[in-house]
């Protein structure tokens, strides 16, 4: 046994500081979720009146009650709806996460009709893209939620169009891959997204409100002259009796998930059981990660400290300690899970870069997924570190990280930048899970930096031309570029961006990181010949 050591005081100065500042960015990132939670169940009194359940009504009822849940990507889209940060509604339009349908974990996806009908927000694209990638290499079940107004036509965009396809192909791809797609068209499902519908294995559609057609009433007698009313042209009846495109007639929303949840039981769906194997907690109060990093990326920290708050019995075999110590390198287990561990207690060095591509290799030869948690500003930089072969061996290290053939979890716990992030399995290097602490920073470097070697660059322009830089203008392009990059690293930002697959409170780590390696080891066990499913469509 390796037992780490504590080495928090939560009775200094700079805890109580670090733990008020990260309760601050948890209590923005909650209020921001309840804005968006809000905005949907406005929608309650007109959804109750004609009969129908909410949007996250709909995903509850889907669930199987008090089983686990991950909600995806939360923050998707914030400040791209309005430029307003106290009137953006963050989401993309889309609730999303991995949960438990009559015991099988699947992905769900729900349009969040509550909030401009379903319409497709800014983002709400990607978020949709990310989750049906997910749901693909985690070879889980899709499980969807129809009602959407399809594209703002206000907001049109062709990349959007282009790009949107991807939706279509993916649900197709899901199926040819074994995995079920279950849908229940609650409402609309129009143009374009009658695919969303059509391309799926089973078909919920109700009695009275669903509508999946290409062409609604104004478009149809525009283009052709026809007139026909909406249920005529694509209600529930039609599909399930005539076009054959429905395969399930519920009466109502209630019915419908009934329905979705009996077609989920039936399937003879064989997966691994969760790991059996007896552990202890950590040594360590998990509420006592909130006063660990600290606010400014700049200052040290001791990343072993999280690491003892998560990993069974704070019990963490280190590899090479002291060999390229700032990057820190070793075996632990997660409620009895294995696991191996890499993060920074600052840069990589060619040391640290040249360990951590060997104990990527060794834990690929053991089938031991690998957790990164970032804390880094990047690779070293000057004359010694070049001559050292740092970009060598920060190449290996990517190299690394990208032939990887365990699951890799990424967690941004404070700075990642520069290839740091690349080395560190950003986003960019698609680990299976991404997810972030609400006092993250991710960049191409810091604000101050890139401004410090522009106003180098643009200095060393202007003497070769004999000329010089008025110390005004050097300033304000100095705070410009500090502004462009400040405003663009940190989660809100990031997070928005789909960037990562949503934030989520320091305290949380453990349970969601448990939650994540089972969803890993299920699926990296689950093989196409084994999904046989005992209800076939007609």
């Amino acid at each position: 046994m390796s037992i780490l050591e504590n080495a928090i005081f939560p009775g200094s100065a700079v805890y109580r500081a670090n733990r008020d500042g990260m309760l601050g960015l948890i209590d923005r990132m909650r209020a921001l979720e309840e804005r968006t939670r809000a905005a949907s169940a406005a929608a309650k009194d007109r959804f109750h009146k004609r009969g129908q359940l909410l949007p996250r009504e709909r995903v509850a009822l889907v669930l199987d009650p008090g089983a686990p849940f991950i909600e995806l990507s939360t923050l998707a889209g914030y400040m791209f709806d309005v430029s307003d940060p106290d009137k953006s509604v963050p989401g993309g339009g889309v609730i999303a996460g991995i949960g438990f349908v009559s015991g099988i974990r699947c992905m769900v996806s729900a349009n969040d009709s509550g909030i401009d009908a379903g319409a497709l927000q800014p983002y709400g694209l990607d978020k949709t893209l990310r989750v049906q990638e997910l749901a693909l290499e985690n070879k889980l079940p899709y499980v969807q939620l129809v009602e959407s107004a399809g594209a703002n036509l206000l907001r049109y965009r062709v990349e959007d169009f282009v790009r949107g396809g991807n939706i279509f192909r993916n649900l197709a791809r899901l199926s040819a891959a074994g995995l079920p797609v279950v849908t229940v068209t609650h409402g609309s499902s129009t143009a374009g997204g009658a695919y969303q519908t059509g391309l799926s294995d089973y078909i919920v559609m109700v009695r009275g409100r669903t509508r999946a057609f290409l062409a609604g009433p104004p478009l149809l007698k525009a283009a052709t002259g026809e007139i026909a009313t909406e249920e005529e042209l694509g209600g529930a009846e039609m599909h399930t009796q005539v076009s054959g495109l429905g395969d399930y007639l519920a009466e109502d929303d209630r019915d419908a998930l009934r329905i979705a949840r009996e077609i989920m039981a039936a399937l003879e769906w064989e997966r691994p059981g969760r790991a059996s194997a007896e552990y202890k907690p950590p040594r360590y109060d998990q509420d006592e990660l909130l006063g660990i990093m600290p606010m400014d990326h700049k200052r040290a920290v001791d990343m072993k400290q999280v690491i003892a708050r998560i990993v069974d019995d704070s019990d963490f075999t280190e590899m090479a300690p002291n060999y390229g110590p700032a990057t820190v390198c070793g075996h632990a287990r997660i409620e009895g899970q294995a696991i191996g561990i890499i993060t920074n207690n600052g840069p990589l060095d060619p040391a640290g870069a040249n360990k951590a591509t060997h104990f990527i290799q060794a834990c690929c030869q053991t089938r031991t997924p690998l957790l990164y948690l970032n804390n880094t500003t990047g690779y070293m930089v000057g004359k010694a570190y070049e001559e050292a072969g740092m970009i060598k061996h920060g190449s290996k290290m990517i190299q690394a990280v990208t032939s990887a053939n365990v699951p890799q979890i990424t967690i941004y716990c404070g700075a990642s930048f520069g290839a740091g992030n690349y080395g560190m399995c950003g986003r960019g290097f698609h680990p299976r899970f991404c997810f972030s602490w609400p006092n993250a920073k991710t960049a191409v470097m810091g604000g101050e930096q890139a401004a410090e070697t522009m106003a180098i660059v643009t200095e060393s322009a202007a003497a070769r031309r004999g000329k010089s830089v008025e110390k005004e203008k050097l300033d304000a392009m100095k705070a410009q570029i500090v502004g462009v990059f400040d405003g663009q690293m940190d989660v809100f930002s990031t997070s928005a961006r789909v960037l990562d697959d949503g934030v989520i409170d320091p305290r949380d780590t453990r349970a969601l990181l448990s939650e994540v390696l089972a969803i890993c080891r299920e699926g990296d066990a689950r093989t196409p010949q084994r999904m046989q499913f005992s209800v076939a469509r007609p």
